[in-house]
């Protein structure tokens, strides 16, 4: 028996060792082992030093007892083995804190009484990597970002060979990928097709990839959109490997665009491998009612690549779904019953939801997600339905990730139109309740759906502009609105060229004033070429459609123009203007916002920055008048006559009007002449402005020569910024004259 078991030992061995050196590049184990260790590597010299591994396999001993861990390494201490109600699980807790760069070993064995020595089953190689230069300090996605987002199913496939997977149940659609009649099936876009368009990308002028998830979704339909998680730390094989994840990461930061992670903490797919074994009879909230705890009693719950079975089964009592009612997290008269039913609840029974009440859980989580910013270099997080995990949870998540990662950005998704409750979440709040975040962002649901809904409604003493107008004075109940990211859409809302009815002027002004506002912005891949959806209702496959020119059978590419109309055309010639202007606006990227009041149809806004250094004396002078007078306009830099200046002017008249400038000359000044940056004509500012139809109007007003020496690039900036928040605009004592004043028409 000795010698049968030592056999064994050694077969396990070998096989733990071909697979840590197989997948040494790879990072994950294969399943077919029935052994898994994650995370499969690790980086020595984290900010935090400890690391928890857990280990899988269906050999371990049932007692915890019997389990005796040895570790052939440098300056690594074994802290801890913590167990669960399940024996094939074993958590291994290390402290790094000595150690350096380094393979080591560690050694499981049996240490059963019966036998009078230990017996070793696995002797497991393991890496520390060494980290890149710079990495803790990377800087994450700001406001001098513009992020595009994409669903990588859809966007281009640049490498049919990897469409359909022998071991993944979902394949690409039968005869043709982007037929509509198939708008849930998978098209075949993967990393290869976004890797083959980046240089569109940079061209265009964003300065960030936000991707809709890219690992493993092996569910047996509607897996194309990334969120039904079967693998954390594999990407989807449809989509290509971790290597050309990576890759894609290094090529994209070569060309100026950094990569943001689409992560999901609140639940799993159904078809995850932890579903055939749940490490924990708590791993998933309500997890017995659906005995997904026991896949192995329950046969019938099983997908199989065979028969290719739909989603899985319910069993005899059926999840407790979420209510979706977000506001119970922060109510303080919510009853506890609500709070749970829309924490614990599962958003379908394809969508398991994790119970980060679980410690383990919450650091394998937490660990995961650091996991992957350090591997694959990544610029920022988005994190998916973000209120609906636990509460606490969050706040470790999120203090662990910037705690790793100073610099680092992470925005989180409260889809609400109440700014009250989005606020809840943003780091620097102070709640009545004494919760706390380090989540430095947002998603800006509450200002989207008002620029849609002021856009489409008539102008009248309370419809049109003035919601719009009226939502920025909600700025007040956040710690920071300026770090909120603003959308003109993403893969859950209907396209912005459809709910703006197809109107070329209004679809200008939502861009405008997604890219000029006092936020980070966002676009949706495909508005700069006016794709369109329904605009009722949810119709998530078709928003979704595939991007011009990303597929074999395209009839017109967006990438070389080539069969797009003249709208089109148009559309993408001025997103590609805006985008690249701003890049090299300080003004816009984080100078102060003032606005007007919309009067007849007209809504006039500006973004200032002052470039002029304020000496320490003016800067107490500012903040003692403040302070005195309680006016953050009077030091508002846009009041400034040595800020560079950005005026943005929303027209709804369909037919000519004139603007008085006379109403905006304590921020114009002396100013003279304007420049129209497309073509060049010159516009008098000692008149009324001309406005021959609806549109938009962009006018930079830059300080004089005299007092602005140049101003540098985005790159090599080192002039120091002001804004009202930062109680820092005093007046300047430089009287300006003359100024020089460029513009954007359409």
């Amino acid at each position: 028996m000795i010698r049968q078991n030592l056999m064994i030992a050694l077969y396990l061995c070998l096989v733990c060792s071909s697979f840590n050196t197989a997948y040494a590049n790879t990072f994950e184990p294969d399943i077919s082992t029935d052994v898994k260790l994650e995370p499969a590597f690790w980086w020595a010299g984290m900010q935090n030093p400890e690391l928890q591994l857990m280990l899988y396999s269906r050999e371990l001993p049932s007692l915890p007892q019997q389990i005796k861990v040895d570790i052939q390494g440098k300056g690594i201490t074994l802290k801890s083995l913590e167990h669960t109600d399940n024996p094939h699980y074993l958590f291994i807790n290390l402290d790094l804190s000595q150690a350096a760069p380094q393979t080591f070993e560690l050694i499981i064995s049996n240490t059963d009484s019966a036998s009078k020595a230990d017996t070793p089953l696995y002797r497991l190689p393991y890496t520390l990597q060494g980290r890149a230069k710079g990495s803790r300090e990377r800087q994450g996605f700001s406001n001098k970002d513009v992020i595009y987002l994409i669903t990588p199913d859809r966007f281009a496939n640049g490498d049919t060979s990897n469409d359909n997977q022998a071991d993944m149940l979902e394949q690409v659609a039968a005869n043709s990928p982007s037929n509509l009649n198939y708008p849930d099936a998978r098209h075949g876009g993967d990393i290869a097709g976004i890797s083959q368009h980046l240089a569109y990308l940079a061209k265009l002028g964003v300065t960030q990839l936000w991707i809709n998830p890219l690992l493993e979704n092996n569910q047996a339909q509607y897996s194309y959109h990334g969120y039904s998680i079967t693998n954390l730390y594999r990407v989807d094989p449809r989509f290509g490997s971790n290597e050309d994840y990576k890759a894609l990461v290094a090529k994209a930061n070569k060309l100026g665009l950094g990569v943001i992670k689409d992560v999901v903490v609140n639940h799993i797919g159904s078809n995850h491998w932890w579903l055939n074994d749940l490490p924990s009879q708590d791993w998933l909230n309500d997890a017995t009612k659906t005995q997904l705890h026991n896949r192995k009693s329950k046969p019938d719950l099983m997908q199989s690549a065979d028969t290719k079975s739909s989603a899985i089964k319910s069993s005899v009592t059926s999840p407790r779904f979420t209510s979706h009612r977000r506001t119970t997290v922060q109510d303080p008269y919510a009853a506890a019953q609500d709070h749970i039913d829309f924490v614990d609840g599962w958003f379908t029974d394809t969508m398991p939801d994790l119970n980060q009440n679980n410690p383990k859980l919450a650091t394998y989580l937490i660990q995961n997600s650091i996991w992957w910013v350090e591997y694959a270099g990544l610029s920022g997080i988005r994190e998916d339905t973000y209120s609906y995990a636990d509460k606490a949870f969050l706040a470790k998540w999120s203090k662990a990730v910037m705690a790793e990662y100073p610099n680092f950005n992470i925005v989180g998704e409260e889809w609400t139109a109440n700014p009250i409750t989005v606020s809840y979440w943003q780091k620097g709040k102070i709640n009545d309740d004494g919760y706390t975040s380090d989540l430095p962002s947002l998603m800006d649901f509450p200002l989207y759906e008002k620029l849609i809904v002021s856009l489409n409604e008539p102008e009248t003493w309370d419809t049109g502009f003035i919601k719009l107008y009226e939502m920025l004075a909600n700025d007040v109940v956040y710690a920071d609105p300026s770090k909120l990211v603003l959308f003109e859409g993403n893969h859950d809302t209907n396209r912005i060229f459809s709910l703006v009815k197809e109107n070329i002027d209004l679809y200008k002004m939502a861009l405008t004033y997604v890219l000029t506002a006092k936020r980070i912005p966002q676009l949706f891949y495909g508005t700069e070429v006016l794709m369109t959806s329904p605009t009722e209702g949810r119709h998530d496959g078709v928003v979704r459609s595939d991007f011009p020119g990303g597929f074999a059978n395209s009839a017109t590419n967006a990438f070389t123009s080539q069969g797009l109309s003249e709208p089109q055309r148009q559309a993408q010639q001025f997103i590609r203007t805006l985008l690249n202007y701003r890049k090299q606006s300080p003004a816009l990227q984080s100078g102060d916002l003032l606005h007007f009041v919309p009067q007849d149809g007209i809504y006039v806004q500006f973004r200032c920055l002052l470039n002029d250094p304020l000496s320490a004396e003016q800067k107490a002078e500012a903040l003692k008048s403040l302070t005195q007078h309680n006016s953050q306009t009077q030091h508002n830099a846009c009041t400034q006559a040595s800020a560079d200046k950005v005026m943005v002017i929303y027209n709804k008249n369909d037919k000519a009007v004139t603007l008085d400038v006379n109403r905006f000359a304590s921020v114009l000044g002396d100013s003279g002449d304007a420049t129209d940056i497309i073509s060049g004509n010159t516009v008098s500012l000692n008149q009324a402005l001309a406005l021959p139809h609806a549109g938009v109007t962009i006018l930079e007003l830059k300080a004089r020569p005299q007092l602005n020496t140049g101003l540098p690039s985005r790159q090599t900036s080192n002039y120091m910024s002001y804004s009202a928040s930062d109680l820092t605009q005093a007046q300047t004592t430089h009287p300006i004259k003359n100024s020089t004043l460029k513009g954007i028409q359409s």
